[in-house]
């Protein structure tokens, strides 16, 4: 009989420790998250990158823009300057003629000054002297009305042919004008001769001497008033011959205070003013 080697007997593999296959899973697993965090890394610095480059792109563009920008207030700060420069000088020429005018203003207020003050002594020495004028206007009024009332009580006063007081009565030619000076009425003053052909213009009248007795110092006048004729016969030198006018308060008056051959002098004496009716006409 032959004999047969000795084979040992089959036997199955061993199976791997359960922590070995765990180790696996674990340093697959590990693996695994290290290549994702490193593809995750590298997108995201990619997109970091792209980030960054869109952003500087933009910075640049924005810096293209600002460098526009500077160029552009640079230009405009020239313009500014050379128009400042300018500005300058104008002002510069403008701050002369003001100086230039203040200082003629100052002369001029200086030159004014001395004006007025000229004015002012001219004018204190003329009311000095209107003041003198005044003084002496106001002796020479007061010796007048003083004057005035000397003469007043030389002339007098009567009663005339109608029966009415008289005004002040003039005896001569001085004493006419010293009537015409205290201006109380109109006096006109005539000379009449018989020779005339007819009546003589007094005044608002007319008179004609038709009879002259020196001796006696008598007349005989016509009197043509208001187209009336009025005979006033054999007067007297002095006397006051009255008669009314129409429109006249006050009777008109004509005083004959001298008479010589064929000639009588005197004067008609009218009232200022002829508003009313005469009374009793």
């Amino acid at each position: 009989m032959s004999s047969t080697p000795n084979i040992p007997p089959h036997t199955e593999a061993a199976s791997l420790p359960r922590w070995v296959m765990a180790l696996f899973v674990v340093a697959f697993a590990l693996v695994a998250f290290l290549l994702y965090a490193n593809y995750a890394q590298r997108q995201a610095l990619r997109q970091a990158e792209e980030d960054a480059k869109t952003k500087n792109q933009a910075l640049v563009a924005e810096l293209e823009k600002t460098n526009s920008r500077v160029a552009d207030l640079k230009g405009q700060m020239d313009v500014t300057t050379q128009k400042l420069g300018l500005t300058e000088d104008e002002l510069a020429r403008a701050r002369g003629l003001a100086q230039a005018v203040r200082k003629d203003q100052q002369q001029s207020e200086v030159q004014l000054r001395q004006q007025i003050g000229a004015v002012q002594a001219d004018t204190v020495t003329k009311f000095g002297q209107v003041t003198t004028q005044l003084s002496g206007a106001q002796t020479d009024i007061a010796a007048t009305k003083a004057d005035l009332e000397a003469t007043k009580g030389k002339l007098q006063s009567t009663i005339g042919d109608l029966g009415v007081q008289s005004g002040l009565i003039a005896r001569n030619h001085d004493e006419v004008e010293e009537l015409k000076r205290i201006g109380q009425r109109d006096i006109f003053e005539f000379t009449l001769t018989m020779k005339s052909k007819g009546p003589q213009h007094v005044g608002p009248i007319q008179l004609s001497l038709r009879k002259v007795d020196p001796k006696r110092f008598r007349y005989t006048m016509g009197v043509v008033a208001d187209d009336k004729n009025i005979e006033k016969k054999d007067k007297t030198v002095g006397e006051p011959i009255q008669f009314y006018v129409h429109g006249a308060r006050a009777p008109y008056e004509i005083v004959v205070f001298d008479v010589a051959n064929n000639q009588a002098k005197g004067y008609l004496s009218t009232p200022k003013s002829a508003t009313a009716a005469p009374p009793g006409q």
